[in-house]
């Protein structure tokens, strides 16, 4: 009875261990998907009304995948990613983390090969007489001796500690590696929005020079007329006060555009002082292309940061494993084998080799519920690791809509700013008319030039606020449509 019952219990029982050992089965989250997003507006093919073309998008195959900004077509752009991918100081530091993980990856997954090592060493020591059994004060010789040893040491994977370590590294390797794409995509981005905010403050500039050049001609009007008799001072020192008003917001718009110019002289690991960008005023004809967003389900093996996530989950998981597998034996085998002598030619004679082989079976008895508490802490951390992956996902779905809504709302900012642009230039030339025939007063001009520029204004901002989205589109969805960076 007492053999069928061990022979009952036994399997039993060893089910029971390893299962409680075991690292426990990766359950993806459950997140609710919508089928499209609520902004998309697929097949759509936009044209500005400032004049801006829209493109459907379509990357080349020959050019390397996830190389985004090309869709732009802007050879200066594409040079200066090009440049900070090489000299970014914060992408330097994400490689360099990204090296670190691997290496600890690495250092993880030795523990899977025997280790063996070797020693080679000289002694010369001299005994007391009391250490031999000697009589006290009886001349006791130095002693020379030579040795040489390897040594090799392997632990059994019986409950899957070394492995469910070796999985926990290498999810954090694949984690930072996301992060690395994520930092990267970053600074692609920032290059190609600040790059498209000095464009367009370049283009708000020219529009300012042209209103101080209308200005100046203003007050040369305005100056004859008065020497003449025609006008009054009162016209004169209006004119004078918008000059010099238009003069002032130039003044004001270089400074916005140097603080601009330096900030992607540090995207470019460039001091300030040494950058320097042409003026180059963002275009109507501009190439923007217009980015198609996809499902949102491909939105989650795109965004680097929602990848970051799931590697952290799956290595949170694995470390269940081995903080389970701690409550159990580990089973270590040693062995060694050399020789001693007292010279150098005899350690491997016959007479000098010596050897050794064991196995040590350790396993904690009483630890004051240290085991239990890891395991329970590193529940909790898994727990975490869904909880931030859930939020990276939610987050993601909402900078699609926000980017896309976003874009929306330009292009139809931009019709109305169009069809007020119309009216302004209309308006003016109808009161400079009214104006030099005598039929309105200055003021009426000024009214109608100030409208006109404000508008003409507007249309810049505006043009470079839809390059700026576009980007900021690419990049919520995780760097472009096709298909990801290649690795490392």
């Amino acid at each position: 009875m007492n053999t069928m019952i061990k022979r009952g219990v036994a399997p039993l029982m060893a089910a029971l261990i390893l299962s409680a050992c075991g690292t426990p089965e990766f359950r993806q989250p459950t997140i609710e998907t919508p089928a499209a997003f609520k902004e998309a507006k697929a097949g759509e093919v936009q044209t500005a009304s400032d004049g801006t073309n829209w493109k459907r998008a379509q990357p080349a195959e020959q050019e390397p995948r996830g190389e985004w900004w090309r869709a732009f077509q802007d050879q200066v752009l594409n040079q200066l990613v090009d440049e900070a991918t090489r000299n970014n100081a914060n992408l330097a530091i994400a490689t360099a983390r990204l090296k670190q993980a691997r290496a600890i990856a690495g250092i993880a997954e030795a523990d899977r090969v025997p280790q063996i090592g070797m020693a080679a060493g000289a002694q010369r020591a001299r005994s007391a007489p009391a250490e031999l059994g000697l009589v006290p004060g009886v001349p006791v010789a130095p002693q020379t001796s030579y040795s040489a040893r390897l040594t090799a040491s392997y632990e059994v994977d019986l409950f899957g500690r070394v492995s469910a370590g070796v999985a926990a590294a290498n999810g954090d390797a694949a984690a930072v590696e996301a992060t690395y794409r994520s930092v990267l995509l970053a600074m692609q981005a920032d290059v190609a929005q600040s790059y498209f905010r000095l464009r367009a403050t370049d283009a708000e500039l020219a529009t300012l020079e042209q209103t101080v050049h209308l200005r100046e001609e203003n007050v040369k009007v305005n100056q004859r007329r008065f020497d003449l008799g025609d006008i009054g001072e009162f016209d004169l020192a209006r004119a004078r006060t918008e000059l010099a008003t238009a003069r002032a917001e130039a003044i004001g718009l270089q400074r916005e555009r140097a603080t601009i110019e330096h900030a992607l002289a540090v995207l470019l690991g460039k001091p300030a002082s040494a950058f320097t960008s042409s003026a180059s005023p963002l275009l109507d004809s501009t190439l923007l292309p217009a980015v198609p967003a996809g499902l949102p389900s491909s939105l989650l093996e795109r965004r680097p940061d929602i990848v970051a996530a799931q590697r952290t989950m799956e290595a949170a998981n694995a470390r269940i494993g081995v903080a389970r597998a701690a409550m159990f034996p580990a089973l270590s085998i040693n062995a060694s084998g050399g020789g001693v002598a007292d010279t150098v030619a005899n350690v491997f004679s016959m007479s000098g080799r010596s050897w050794m082989l064991g196995a040590l079976l350790s396993a904690p008895l009483i630890d004051g519920g240290r085991s239990r508490a890891n395991i329970t802490r590193s529940e909790a951390a898994l727990e975490e690791s869904v909880g931030q992956y859930r939020q990276s996902v939610l987050t993601a779905f909402a900078e699609v809509e926000d980017n896309l809504s976003g874009l929306r709302v330009l292009s139809e900012q931009a019709r109305e700013i169009d069809a007020a642009l119309l009216a302004a230039r209309r308006s003016a030339d109808l009161a400079q008319k009214l104006y030099d025939a005598g039929r309105s007063s200055y003021l009426d001009l000024l009214d109608a030039q100030r409208n006109l520029a404000a508008v003409e204004r507007q249309a810049v901002q505006l043009r470079g606020n839809r390059a700026v989205a576009t980007v900021a589109l690419i990049r919520s969805l995780g760097g472009g449509w096709d298909a990801q960076v290649n690795a490392l």
